[in-house]
Protein backbone atom coordinates (compact mmCIF):
# COMPACT_ATOMS: atom_id res chain seq x y z
CA UNK A 1 0.00 0.00 0.00
CA UNK A 2 1.44 3.35 -0.95
CA UNK A 3 1.74 6.24 1.64
CA UNK A 4 0.32 9.64 0.77
CA UNK A 5 2.30 12.07 1.16
CA UNK A 6 3.12 15.98 1.04
CA UNK A 7 6.12 18.67 0.15
CA UNK A 8 6.30 21.76 1.95
CA UNK A 9 8.84 23.85 0.03
CA UNK A 10 10.66 23.72 -2.94
CA UNK A 11 13.96 25.17 -2.36
CA UNK A 12 17.71 23.51 -2.20
CA UNK A 13 16.64 20.60 -0.47
CA UNK A 14 12.61 20.65 -0.95
CA UNK A 15 13.40 20.04 -4.70
CA UNK A 16 15.02 16.78 -4.23
CA UNK A 17 12.74 15.53 -1.50
CA UNK A 18 10.06 16.17 -4.23
CA UNK A 19 11.59 14.35 -6.79
CA UNK A 20 12.25 10.84 -5.09
CA UNK A 21 8.14 11.25 -3.89
CA UNK A 22 7.68 11.58 -7.37
CA UNK A 23 9.83 8.89 -8.46
CA UNK A 24 9.29 6.47 -5.77
CA UNK A 25 6.52 3.88 -5.86
CA UNK A 26 6.23 3.60 -2.04
CA UNK A 27 4.70 7.36 -2.09
CA UNK A 28 1.03 8.47 -3.68
CA UNK A 29 2.46 12.72 -3.58
CA UNK A 30 -1.24 14.29 -3.02
CA UNK A 31 0.23 17.98 -2.37
CA UNK A 32 3.13 20.55 -2.45
CA UNK A 33 3.30 23.85 -1.21
CA UNK A 34 5.72 26.59 -1.55
CA UNK A 35 6.09 30.47 -0.32
CA UNK A 36 7.07 31.65 -3.34
CA UNK A 37 4.09 33.44 -5.39
CA UNK A 38 5.74 32.60 -8.61
CA UNK A 39 5.87 29.21 -8.16
CA UNK A 40 2.23 28.50 -7.31
CA UNK A 41 0.05 26.83 -9.38
CA UNK A 42 3.03 24.94 -11.42
CA UNK A 43 3.21 21.33 -11.73
CA UNK A 44 4.92 19.29 -9.20
CA UNK A 45 7.23 17.87 -11.96
CA UNK A 46 8.30 21.22 -12.99
CA UNK A 47 9.35 22.50 -9.48
CA UNK A 48 11.57 19.02 -9.26
CA UNK A 49 13.01 19.57 -12.40
CA UNK A 50 11.82 16.37 -13.94
CA UNK A 51 10.44 15.39 -17.31
CA UNK A 52 6.84 14.37 -15.70
CA UNK A 53 3.30 15.98 -15.34
CA UNK A 54 2.20 14.78 -12.01
CA UNK A 55 -0.92 16.71 -12.12
CA UNK A 56 -0.24 18.34 -8.89
CA UNK A 57 -0.55 21.69 -8.96
CA UNK A 58 1.90 24.20 -6.06
CA UNK A 59 -0.28 25.89 -3.42
CA UNK A 60 0.52 28.61 -1.27
CA UNK A 61 -0.61 27.72 2.22
CA UNK A 62 -0.04 24.75 4.77
CA UNK A 63 -4.25 24.39 5.23
CA UNK A 64 -4.36 23.50 1.36
CA UNK A 65 -1.72 20.52 2.24
CA UNK A 66 -4.00 19.58 5.10
CA UNK A 67 -7.11 20.02 3.17
CA UNK A 68 -5.18 16.72 0.83
CA UNK A 69 -4.88 14.66 3.42
CA UNK A 70 -1.49 13.14 3.55
CA UNK A 71 -0.02 10.62 5.81
CA UNK A 72 3.01 12.25 6.08
CA UNK A 73 4.47 15.92 4.97
CA UNK A 74 8.64 16.64 4.08
CA UNK A 75 9.09 19.64 5.71
CA UNK A 76 11.72 20.91 4.35
CA UNK A 77 10.94 25.25 4.58
CA UNK A 78 14.13 27.61 6.19
CA UNK A 79 14.26 27.07 10.03
CA UNK A 80 17.79 28.24 10.50
CA UNK A 81 16.26 32.34 10.32
CA UNK A 82 12.97 31.28 11.21
CA UNK A 83 12.84 28.76 13.83
CA UNK A 84 9.80 30.28 15.48
CA UNK A 85 7.47 30.18 12.30
CA UNK A 86 8.59 26.57 11.39
CA UNK A 87 8.07 25.24 14.55
CA UNK A 88 4.64 26.51 14.92
CA UNK A 89 4.10 25.14 10.89
CA UNK A 90 5.19 21.82 12.07
CA UNK A 91 2.56 22.04 15.36
CA UNK A 92 -0.01 22.63 12.92
CA UNK A 93 0.51 19.37 11.28
CA UNK A 94 1.07 17.20 13.93
CA UNK A 95 -2.11 18.63 15.36
CA UNK A 96 -3.34 17.75 12.31
CA UNK A 97 -2.95 14.22 12.75
CA UNK A 98 0.00 14.23 10.05
CA UNK A 99 3.10 12.59 10.43
CA UNK A 100 6.07 15.03 9.79
CA UNK A 101 9.25 14.09 8.44
CA UNK A 102 12.01 16.99 7.59
CA UNK A 103 15.31 18.77 7.61
CA UNK A 104 13.97 21.91 9.93
CA UNK A 105 13.17 23.37 12.68
CA UNK A 106 16.95 21.44 13.25
CA UNK A 107 16.72 21.98 17.12
CA UNK A 108 14.02 19.11 17.04
CA UNK A 109 16.08 16.91 15.54
CA UNK A 110 17.33 15.76 19.52
CA UNK A 111 15.62 19.20 21.78
CA UNK A 112 16.07 18.02 25.24
CA UNK A 113 18.61 20.01 26.74
CA UNK A 114 19.29 22.35 23.95
CA UNK A 115 15.48 23.96 23.35
CA UNK A 116 13.67 25.25 26.35
CA UNK A 117 11.38 22.57 28.18
CA UNK A 118 7.98 24.74 26.96
CA UNK A 119 8.95 24.70 23.81
CA UNK A 120 9.44 20.71 23.86
CA UNK A 121 6.37 20.05 25.70
CA UNK A 122 4.24 21.99 23.27
CA UNK A 123 5.45 20.20 20.09
CA UNK A 124 4.75 17.04 22.40
CA UNK A 125 1.24 17.61 23.24
CA UNK A 126 0.64 19.14 19.58
CA UNK A 127 1.68 15.17 18.48
CA UNK A 128 -0.11 13.62 21.49
CA UNK A 129 -3.47 16.02 20.28
CA UNK A 130 -3.08 14.27 16.80
CA UNK A 131 -1.86 11.28 17.35
CA UNK A 132 1.09 12.24 15.19
CA UNK A 133 4.55 11.91 14.99
CA UNK A 134 7.63 13.99 14.13
CA UNK A 135 11.10 13.23 12.83
CA UNK A 136 14.17 15.59 12.07
CA UNK A 137 17.46 15.10 10.06
CA UNK A 138 19.75 15.85 7.99
CA UNK A 139 23.67 15.28 6.94
CA UNK A 140 25.45 17.38 9.73
CA UNK A 141 23.32 17.55 12.04
CA UNK A 142 22.04 14.65 11.01
CA UNK A 143 23.41 10.83 10.24
CA UNK A 144 26.96 11.92 9.68
CA UNK A 145 27.17 13.11 13.26
CA UNK A 146 24.83 10.79 14.78
CA UNK A 147 24.08 7.58 12.68
CA UNK A 148 27.82 6.90 11.44
CA UNK A 149 29.28 7.37 14.55
CA UNK A 150 27.09 5.85 17.10
CA UNK A 151 27.41 2.92 14.17
CA UNK A 152 31.35 2.34 14.48
CA UNK A 153 31.32 3.48 18.34
CA UNK A 154 28.96 -0.03 18.89
CA UNK A 155 32.33 -1.84 17.37
CA UNK A 156 34.61 -0.42 20.24
CA UNK A 157 35.78 -1.53 23.12
CA UNK A 158 36.66 1.42 24.51
CA UNK A 159 35.88 4.97 23.40
CA UNK A 160 37.31 8.46 24.80
CA UNK A 161 36.36 10.76 22.16
CA UNK A 162 33.64 11.55 19.29
CA UNK A 163 35.06 14.16 16.87
CA UNK A 164 32.88 14.73 13.22
CA UNK A 165 33.83 16.59 10.92
CA UNK A 166 32.18 18.68 7.65
CA UNK A 167 35.44 19.37 5.43
CA UNK A 168 33.69 21.48 2.13
CA UNK A 169 34.67 23.89 -0.52
CA UNK A 170 31.30 26.09 -0.71
CA UNK A 171 32.11 28.32 -3.73
CA UNK A 172 29.41 25.96 -6.03
CA UNK A 173 26.65 26.44 -2.85
CA UNK A 174 24.50 28.75 -4.13
CA UNK A 175 22.49 29.24 -0.61
CA UNK A 176 23.16 32.86 -0.33
CA UNK A 177 20.87 33.27 2.70
CA UNK A 178 23.02 30.63 4.52
CA UNK A 179 26.20 31.85 3.40
CA UNK A 180 25.64 35.70 3.49
CA UNK A 181 23.19 35.91 6.02
CA UNK A 182 23.51 33.23 8.33
CA UNK A 183 27.51 32.61 7.98
CA UNK A 184 28.19 35.70 7.22
CA UNK A 185 31.07 35.24 4.31
CA UNK A 186 31.87 38.45 2.39
CA UNK A 187 30.95 40.57 6.06
CA UNK A 188 34.07 42.36 7.53
CA UNK A 189 36.51 39.99 9.59
CA UNK A 190 35.81 41.37 12.76
CA UNK A 191 32.45 40.98 12.69
CA UNK A 192 30.25 38.63 14.42
CA UNK A 193 28.07 36.51 11.76
CA UNK A 194 24.48 35.13 12.99
CA UNK A 195 25.17 31.58 13.60
CA UNK A 196 28.15 32.90 15.86
CA UNK A 197 26.73 34.71 18.36
CA UNK A 198 26.93 33.85 21.70
CA UNK A 199 24.82 30.38 21.75
CA UNK A 200 23.58 29.45 18.34
CA UNK A 201 26.44 26.96 17.69
CA UNK A 202 25.28 25.29 20.45
CA UNK A 203 22.08 25.45 19.51
CA UNK A 204 22.13 24.43 16.09
CA UNK A 205 24.69 21.04 17.02
CA UNK A 206 23.72 21.03 20.54
CA UNK A 207 21.08 18.17 19.08
CA UNK A 208 23.97 16.15 17.59
CA UNK A 209 26.21 16.41 20.26
CA UNK A 210 23.56 15.49 22.66
CA UNK A 211 22.50 12.72 20.89
CA UNK A 212 25.76 10.79 20.53
CA UNK A 213 26.24 11.90 24.46
CA UNK A 214 22.91 9.65 25.23
CA UNK A 215 23.94 6.78 22.59
CA UNK A 216 27.01 6.60 24.29
CA UNK A 217 25.20 6.39 28.16
CA UNK A 218 27.01 10.12 29.44
CA UNK A 219 26.14 13.09 29.84
CA UNK A 220 27.45 16.32 28.63
CA UNK A 221 28.06 19.08 31.73
CA UNK A 222 28.94 21.87 29.08
CA UNK A 223 29.12 22.64 25.85
CA UNK A 224 32.01 25.14 24.24
CA UNK A 225 32.14 27.15 20.95
CA UNK A 226 34.65 28.12 18.94
CA UNK A 227 34.76 30.05 15.86
CA UNK A 228 37.60 31.78 13.43
CA UNK A 229 37.68 33.56 10.20
CA UNK A 230 40.18 33.78 7.27
CA UNK A 231 40.06 36.97 4.59
CA UNK A 232 40.03 37.14 1.01
CA UNK A 233 43.20 37.46 -0.54
CA UNK A 234 41.53 39.09 -3.19
CA UNK A 235 37.99 39.98 -4.40
CA UNK A 236 36.19 37.17 -6.73
CA UNK A 237 32.55 35.30 -7.16
CA UNK A 238 31.47 32.31 -5.93
CA UNK A 239 28.11 30.56 -7.07
CA UNK A 240 26.26 32.61 -4.34
CA UNK A 241 27.58 36.12 -5.00
CA UNK A 242 30.46 37.88 -4.14
CA UNK A 243 33.44 37.72 -1.68
CA UNK A 244 35.35 40.99 -1.48
CA UNK A 245 39.19 41.34 -0.57
CA UNK A 246 39.36 41.56 3.04
CA UNK A 247 35.99 39.83 3.98
CA UNK A 248 35.31 36.56 5.32
CA UNK A 249 36.37 33.65 3.00
CA UNK A 250 36.92 30.66 4.75
CA UNK A 251 35.51 29.54 8.57
CA UNK A 252 36.56 27.00 11.00
CA UNK A 253 34.29 26.17 13.89
CA UNK A 254 33.67 23.76 16.33
CA UNK A 255 31.63 22.57 19.08
CA UNK A 256 32.68 20.82 22.39
CA UNK A 257 31.03 18.31 24.34
CA UNK A 258 32.99 18.05 27.70
CA UNK A 259 32.32 15.07 29.83
CA UNK A 260 33.90 15.55 33.25
CA UNK A 261 36.22 18.18 31.88
CA UNK A 262 37.40 16.42 29.04
CA UNK A 263 36.57 16.93 25.27
CA UNK A 264 34.49 13.75 24.78
CA UNK A 265 32.40 15.11 21.68
CA UNK A 266 32.91 17.19 18.97
CA UNK A 267 31.81 18.45 15.78
CA UNK A 268 34.00 20.98 13.70
CA UNK A 269 33.29 22.34 10.35
CA UNK A 270 36.00 23.92 7.91
CA UNK A 271 34.04 25.61 5.30
CA UNK A 272 36.12 27.29 2.25
CA UNK A 273 35.34 29.23 -0.75
CA UNK A 274 38.54 29.13 -2.15
CA UNK A 275 40.45 25.16 -2.04
CA UNK A 276 43.90 27.56 -1.47
CA UNK A 277 42.55 29.19 1.93
CA UNK A 278 43.80 28.24 4.88
CA UNK A 279 46.31 25.12 3.99
CA UNK A 280 46.74 23.88 7.61
CA UNK A 281 42.95 23.64 8.70
CA UNK A 282 41.88 19.69 8.58
CA UNK A 283 41.46 19.01 4.39
CA UNK A 284 38.93 16.58 2.80
CA UNK A 285 40.93 13.53 1.45
CA UNK A 286 39.58 13.37 -1.75
CA UNK A 287 39.45 17.18 -2.54
CA UNK A 288 35.78 19.06 -3.01
CA UNK A 289 34.10 18.10 0.14
CA UNK A 290 34.09 15.24 2.87
CA UNK A 291 31.90 13.86 5.81
CA UNK A 292 34.99 13.22 8.65
CA UNK A 293 34.20 10.67 11.36
CA UNK A 294 37.03 10.21 14.11
CA UNK A 295 36.94 7.97 17.28
CA UNK A 296 39.94 7.79 19.70
CA UNK A 297 39.64 4.68 21.33
CA UNK A 298 40.37 0.95 21.30
CA UNK A 299 39.82 0.46 18.32
CA UNK A 300 40.15 3.86 16.89
CA UNK A 301 38.66 4.93 13.37
CA UNK A 302 38.87 7.83 10.92
CA UNK A 303 36.84 7.41 7.94
CA UNK A 304 35.86 10.04 5.12
CA UNK A 305 32.56 10.11 3.85
CA UNK A 306 33.27 11.51 0.49
CA UNK A 307 29.37 11.73 -1.31
CA UNK A 308 28.93 12.28 -5.08
CA UNK A 309 26.51 12.84 -7.54
CA UNK A 310 25.99 12.32 -11.78
CA UNK A 311 23.71 15.72 -11.40
CA UNK A 312 26.47 17.71 -9.56
CA UNK A 313 29.20 18.37 -6.93
CA UNK A 314 30.17 17.23 -3.81
CA UNK A 315 27.51 20.40 -2.40
CA UNK A 316 24.59 18.82 -4.33
CA UNK A 317 25.43 15.17 -3.78
CA UNK A 318 25.22 16.00 0.32
CA UNK A 319 22.23 17.79 0.30
CA UNK A 320 20.35 14.73 -1.55
CA UNK A 321 22.46 12.31 0.93
CA UNK A 322 19.75 14.69 3.43
CA UNK A 323 16.79 14.54 1.31
CA UNK A 324 17.61 10.29 1.16
CA UNK A 325 17.77 9.87 4.74
CA UNK A 326 14.70 12.54 5.44
CA UNK A 327 12.54 10.46 2.33
CA UNK A 328 13.27 7.01 3.26
CA UNK A 329 13.11 7.70 6.59
CA UNK A 330 8.98 8.12 6.44
CA UNK A 331 7.37 4.24 6.95
CA UNK A 332 9.41 4.07 9.81
CA UNK A 333 8.11 7.22 11.27
CA UNK A 334 4.46 6.40 10.61
CA UNK A 335 4.90 3.37 11.91
CA UNK A 336 6.60 4.77 15.33
CA UNK A 337 4.40 6.07 18.32
CA UNK A 338 3.46 10.02 18.19
CA UNK A 339 5.67 12.03 19.78
CA UNK A 340 8.93 13.71 18.44
CA UNK A 341 10.87 10.38 17.72
CA UNK A 342 15.27 10.71 16.77
CA UNK A 343 18.12 8.28 15.32
CA UNK A 344 18.12 6.61 18.76
CA UNK A 345 14.58 5.57 18.40
CA UNK A 346 14.02 4.52 14.74
CA UNK A 347 14.69 0.99 14.00
CA UNK A 348 18.40 0.94 11.90
CA UNK A 349 17.85 2.15 8.31
CA UNK A 350 18.86 -0.18 6.16
CA UNK A 351 17.40 1.57 2.37
CA UNK A 352 15.01 -0.66 2.11
CA UNK A 353 13.08 0.27 -1.08
CA UNK A 354 15.56 1.61 -2.57
CA UNK A 355 17.22 -0.37 -5.04
CA UNK A 356 16.54 -0.08 -8.99
CA UNK A 357 18.45 -1.93 -11.44
CA UNK A 358 21.12 -0.05 -13.37
CA UNK A 359 19.85 2.11 -15.86
CA UNK A 360 20.77 -0.29 -19.57
CA UNK A 361 21.75 1.75 -22.93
Amino acid sequence: MTIRVAQVATGNAGKLTLRQLIDDPRFELVAVSTSNPAKVGKDAGELAEVEVITGIAAVGDLDAVIAARPDCVVYCAMGDTRPVEATKDVQKLLEAGIDVVGSAPGTLQYPWGTMADKVIDKVEASARAGGATLYITGVDPGFASDLVPLALASTCQRVEQIKCFELADYATYDGAEVMFDLMGFGHPVDSTPMLFLPGVLGLAWGTAIRMMAKGLGVEVDEIVEHWEAEPAPESYDIAAGRIEKGTIAALKFSITGMVDGHPAIVVEHVTRTRDDLRPDWARPGSGGGAYRVEITGEPSYVVDIVPSSHHGDHNHAAIVAACGRIVNAIPDVIAAEPGIRTTLDLPLPTGHGTYRAPTRP
